[in-house]
Order: C-alpha cells, then structure tokens, then sequence
C-alpha cells in the first residue's frame, strides 16, 4: 500500500505530514520512559526483518495481484505499540529516500497508513482489549486475524478516502474503493496467518520477547544474531522469488485505469520533493541502478524502467544494503534519543 506522489496533493500529503510528524513525536517521547537500553538493539533487527520481509511479494491466486507483510501488528505485538510505530516508520523513511518505495510527499500517508493504524490503533483497541492475559489457541487465531484483517482494510479505505480527498487523480471513489478493498481483504488475512505463526514460534522458542523482558546479555545477542542472518537471507536470497504482479494498490489502479498509468504533471512542493528523490534513490527499484534513473515508479512500473540498464538486477545485494541501513538507522536512532533523553532530565541540564 505504499502511495504514490502521482495519487496525492500538496494539501492532503502535508497535512498527512504534520499527522505522522505528531505521532512520531508523541511515540518517542514514550519511548523515552523505558529502562531497557537493549530494546534498540532489539527495534533494530526488527526493523531490519519488516524491511527484508517486505521485499517478499506473495501472488493472491485468481487476481493477477500480490501482497506483501506490513508488519505493523506483529511489531507492536513484540515491541509495544510506540516501538513498532517508530520502527516501521523508520523503515518506511529508508524506503522513500533511498528506494523510491512510496513517494515523498506521500509519506506521511504512508506513516499513517502503515504505521499509525496497525501500532497505534488497531493494537490497543483491538488486540490488546480481546486477546486476554492468557488466550488459547483458538482466540489468539481469532484475534490475530480480525486485527490483521481490520488493520488491513483500514489502510486500504484510508488510501481510498487520501486519493478522493486529493481530487488530482481519474480514480472514480465507489470503483477505487469496490476493488481496493476486497484485494485487501485476502491480503490481511496472509497477514494474519503469517503474524500468527511468528508468535505462535515465538512463543516456544523466545517466550521473553513476547513478554518484553529482558533476556540475558548472551542470550540476547545470540538471538539478536540469529534474526540479523534470517533478516540478510530473506534480504539476500529468497527476495528473489518474489512475485513480479503488481501489489493491491497498483493492481486497484490498474483495473480502474486501464493501463495503471496516472497523470504525470508536477508542481510547486510535489515537484520539489521529486526532484529530492531522484538525487536520494540511489537504490531505485531495489536495483543497483546509475544515479540518473528515474527515482519515483509510476503505477505500475513500465518495463522502460526495468531495462538493462540497471546492473545488480535480482542480486539481493540492494536488499542486503536496506536491511544492514535499517538496523543501523533504528538502533542508532533509539539509542541516541534515549540517551539524550537521559541528559535533558540530569540536575542542572
């Protein structure tokens, strides 16, 4: 569900801006009341798992559409609702800037959608008020796939309504909506099933993550290790065989459209941010690509865009690279706002 520029105006992508720049804010300032120095350690290999977990498109069969994790719930499930809201935030920035995943001045949608929903909403109203102190097995189905499935189809009415409240695009709001979200559906409930086995896994190998204790010096960093490796394998190797069909939100304009292409006129902020992007996505379309590619993907991407230009094409070399910056970027930033945090609050200070 990553928005495109092309989908939104100046109006609508700032004020979403100043919604996810608030929320970010508030999130950080929670954050900051934890004790525990090795939750950044922690929000950094997550992030860096949701990044690599990301690149996975899976086919939706019948449609011609693919899917991927959004990670939102499971995040706030294993860090708390602010941790997960920062990290995949984090890893929606990375993927702006450096990727041309999701427009700039689309991302503060992008942050609502993707993070906000899943981590600030749907797991404390939801979740947490349902799952109970001791759930068995089958509510913790039941209420790992309803919250997946309504943070999901949420997302997908809020790419809906951002669209129609833009008023830029030839996206018809009852035909954009009747395919966006029923597409969605099926995706949250692969959603669902897949935030489930990581729990139901978690729960048996690492119960303390669940319970957001702290593990063990060497114990932790064992863990921490191992799903750094998982995270550059997935990154590296099985990102390989994602699925080429094109993901809910390009399959929706696609079908509405014809041809999935949008106006492609720029103006003023929406320009400016663009040209920001082309100089930033030195990864574009997760591709080792010379520094004059073109930065935001149209929906969906031409093939004039995949041509053979781009060296590195299907290495997994870009995925190593985003999720090694991921880890990095997370932990660094938690550390250094927790710390700075603790220096404000000293006598004198």
């Amino acid at each position: 569900m990553h928005m495109a520029d092309a989908l939104l105006s100046p109006a609508v992508g700032t004020a979403m801006w100043s919604v996810s720049a608030g929320s970010v804010a508030l999130a950080s300032r929670r954050l900051c009341r934890k004790r525990d120095d090795r939750l950044a350690p922690l929000m950094g290999v997550l992030g860096g798992f949701l990044f690599a977990a990301q690149m996975i498109n899976f086919s939706i069969p019948g449609t011609g559409s693919s899917g991927h994790l959004t990670g939102g719930l499971l995040l706030a499930i294993l860090l708390g609702p602010s941790a997960a809201f920062l990290t995949v935030a984090s890893v929606l920035v990375i993927q702006a800037f450096l990727f041309a995943d999701g427009g700039l001045l689309a991302l503060g949608c992008n942050i609502f959608n993707l993070g906000i929903i899943p981590a600030l909403l749907v797991y404390p109203l939801c979740y947490q008020r349902l799952i109970g102190q001791s759930p068995g097995r089958r509510r913790e189905t039941v209420v790992t796939m309803l919250s997946a499935v309504i943070a999901m189809q949420l997302g997908a009415l809020c790419v809906v309504l951002e669209t129609a409240a833009s008023g830029i695009s030839v996206l018809p709001l009852d035909k954009f909506l009747f395919l966006m979200q029923p597409i969605h559906f099926a995706i949250g409930l692969v959603e669902g099933a897949v935030t489930l086995a990581v729990v139901s896994f978690l729960r048996k190998a690492r119960p303390e993550l669940l319970a957001r204790s702290t593990p063990g010096v060497a114990s932790g960093r064992i863990a921490f290790a191992a799903l750094l490796v998982v995270s550059l394998l997935v990154a590296g190797a099985l990102s390989r065989f994602a699925s080429e069909k094109p993901d809910g939100l390009e399959w929706s304009v696609e079908q509405v459209t014809g041809d999935g292409s949008l106006p492609g006129h720029r103006s003023g902020l929406s320009a400016l941010l663009g040209a920001l992007q082309k100089r930033t996505a030195w990864l574009a379309e997760y591709r080792i690509a010379p520094a004059a590619i073109h930065a935001e993907v149209p929906l969906p991407a031409p093939a004039a865009s995949q041509s053979a230009a781009a060296t590195g094409k299907g290495s997994g070399l870009p995925g190593v690279i985003g999720t090694l910056l991921t880890v990095l970027l997370v932990a660094g930033a938690t550390l250094l706002l927790r710390r700075g945090n603790r220096g404000s609050d000293t006598p004198g200070a």
